[in-house]
């Protein structure tokens, strides 16, 4: 075996070319006998040397003479292919494609695996180079904090792909949500059209009626006046054709009831009917109906639950376990002192207080006569007498004695068409208004306009009991399932 290996050993140095030594490749032969290859010879004697030295022997050549050795280079082939064949492949690993040796070494210049013969060619010489395994434990040691890298951005990636899914699911609920509000708010529209044209067409109907009959009176009167007219004619004609005798018996009755007859008759008009109509169409104007609808609308899509403080309500006053109710009690109660609860004043403030956006809540007021509704500043002063107006840090409306007024200075009176069951309140802190609208008509009562700062509370009075008449409670409303949840910018 050791034989076999020495003779292998001895076939590789015959075709191995001592200049690059790598496999002859084009071999020639020069006249001292050595062989090269001939791109490597030709490198060697360059193109203006004196002389030809053998790379091998030294011995000069007196010309530049080169004979193919095609022998040696089907020689070289044969050890090639022999060596494929006889060679194993070293355990784990593959080997060199020209030397058919162990890949052992590591080109850092060319980053490629080399083996020991081709450490030595010219190829590789001025090269740094490493063993095999020592590079490939550093590359290794990159590429995994490379891949410790790729994975965290990978998992950084899996993250912001699942919060975008997150955030479009829910970017796609809100989109479904106003869809059903869209369709919810163009039904309850064309409901409310409905309900608007049947009013005013019947409203207008009986307008027609009055017409109707005033005409019907008018006309009944005048044909009585033309019969009556139409037979005093023909007497009087009758008269005329009478002889003298004849016509000159009760003359003077005939002329007297001719003369009565002929009083003037005045153009027909009709200032209060036409007072009406004008009125009609002033105060039934449809856009604005539409316009307060939508307000009123737009305001319910901001509804939040609004619940009552009992740290602020008056001893007088009685809350109910839920804090949706409050009414005016028989007794004062015994309660602590705080400066957070009013003395006087028979109101409380809602729990909630609101630092800016839009909120809005319903009250049911029902048939009470005594009331006050709104929104205050928290920094109001909680003791004695309490005026109510935007200097005071109050802006609110109220029910006195069956008239409805905005606690203005001075308070402003409402004309209110419809007596409101439940009144609505929309603060839209950053524009500085605080709207009341009447739910029962949809119509809207009242804005203030102001500047806000600070935290605003709801503000609720039940009023005074009015000999017992009005001790029902004020009720806040619960909000409708199809705005719970909604955000209020």
């Amino acid at each position: 075996m050791a034989a076999a290996g020495e003779l292998a050993g001895s076939f590789q140095d015959e075709v191995t070319c001592s200049v690059c030594l790598e496999y002859f490749t084009e071999p020639v032969t020069i006249e001292c006998g050595h062989n090269f290859c001939r791109a490597c010879i030709s490198q060697c004697w360059g193109e203006s040397e004196p002389n030809f030295p053998c790379p091998q022997c030294r011995e000069p050549a007196q010309q530049r003479h080169l004979r193919p050795n095609r022998q040696l280079g089907n020689v070289v082939q044969l050890v090639k292919r022999q060596r494929l064949q006889v060679v194993p492949e070293p355990e784990g690993g593959r080997v060199c494609e020209r030397h058919q040796e162990a890949l052992k070494l590591f080109c850092e210049e060319d980053q490629a695996p080399i083996c020991v013969i081709c450490r030595e060619s010219r190829a590789h010489r001025a090269h740094t180079v490493v063993p095999i395994e020592e590079a490939a434990q550093e590359y290794r040691e990159q590429i995994l904090s490379r891949l410790q890298r790729l994975r965290e951005e990978r998992e950084e990636l899996q993250g912001l792909k699942s919060d975008w899914d997150k955030e479009s699911e829910r970017l796609l609920r809100q989109t479904e949500v106003e869809r059903q509000l869209v369709v919810s708010e163009c039904e309850q529209l064309r409901q409310f059209l409905a309900e608007q044209e049947h009013l005013l067409l019947a409203r207008l109907g009986e307008l027609d009626e009055e017409i109707g009959r005033r005409r019907e009176e008018n006309s009944t009167q005048l044909c009585e006046e033309i019969s009556r007219l139409s037979a005093l004619i023909t007497e009087l004609e009758g008269k005329c054709q009478q002889p003298a005798p004849e016509l000159l018996q009760g003359v003077r009755s005939a002329v007297s009831r001719g003369e009565k007859a002929t009083s003037p008759h005045s153009v027909p008009k009709s200032p209060e009917l036409e007072k009406r109509i004008r009125d009609f169409a002033r105060e039934n104007n449809l856009q604005v109906a539409v316009t307060r609808f939508l307000g009123l609308r737009r305001a319910r899509g901001f509804t939040v639950d609004v619940t009552l403080d009992p740290d602020t309500a008056n001893p007088w006053l009685i809350l109910s376990e839920d804090r949706k109710r409050v009414r005016l009690g028989d007794t004062r109660q015994d309660l602590p002192h705080s400066p957070e609860r009013f003395d006087y004043w028979l109101c409380v403030l809602g729990a909630e207080g609101f630092p800016g956006g839009r909120r809005y809540w319903e009250v049911e007021v029902g048939d009470k006569t005594d009331w006050d509704l709104g929104v205050c500043r928290e920094s109001v002063s909680r003791k004695g007498l309490v005026t109510l107006s935007p200097e005071d840090g109050y802006w609110a409306m109220r029910l006195r004695d069956g008239e409805y007024e905005a606690c203005t200075s001075p308070q402003t009176s409402l004309p209110v068409s419809v007596r409101p069951s439940r009144v609505g309140i929309f603060l839209d802190y950053e524009a500085g208004e605080v709207s009341f609208y009447n739910v029962t008509d949809r119509s809207q009562l009242f804005t203030f306009t102001d500047t806000f700062s600070g935290m605003l509370h709801p503000y609720f009075n039940p009023g005074v009991s009015a000999g017992g008449k009005n001790m029902a409670p004020l009720i806040i409303c619960p909000v409708p399932a199809q705005t719970q949840g909604n955000l209020c910018p």
